[in-house]
């Protein structure tokens, strides 16, 4: 069993910043492929940028390539996305997501907010 907590989300203007922070408890962290995902209301769940257990293995949606970056650390058990250059249409809630053969876990979501 995993949990997961965001943090990070917030209101900002189009061009900031925002750095989103996943902390995982449970065991064997470092075995999961973690990823960020996010949706819109009445839209399915898309995901934005994942990354191995080495972070070897980089994954981003074409929409936020050169803006977001992923990263993770295995001994903190924090796996992050540094959003820049952000876009209103940027505003969704935010998910971490933690995979690892059949096991499959989310949190609860925290809201990110462009203003233009």
């Amino acid at each position: 069993q995993v949990q997961l907590v965001e943090s990070g989300g917030g209101l900002v203007q189009a061009g900031a910043s925002l750095r989103l922070s996943c902390a995982a408890s449970g065991r064997a962290f470092s075995r999961y492929t973690m990823g960020w995902f996010r949706q819109a209301p009445g839209k399915e769940r898309e995901r934005v940028g994942a990354i191995s257990w080495s972070s070897g293995n980089l994954y981003y949606a074409d929409a936020v390539k050169g803006r977001f970056t992923i990263s993770r650390d295995n001994a903190q058990r924090t796996v992050s996305l540094q959003m820049d250059r952000l876009k209103p249409e940027d505003t969704v809630v935010y998910y971490c997501n933690a995979k690892f053969l059949r096991y499959d876990y989310w949190g609860q979501g925290t809201q990110v907010t462009v203003s233009s």
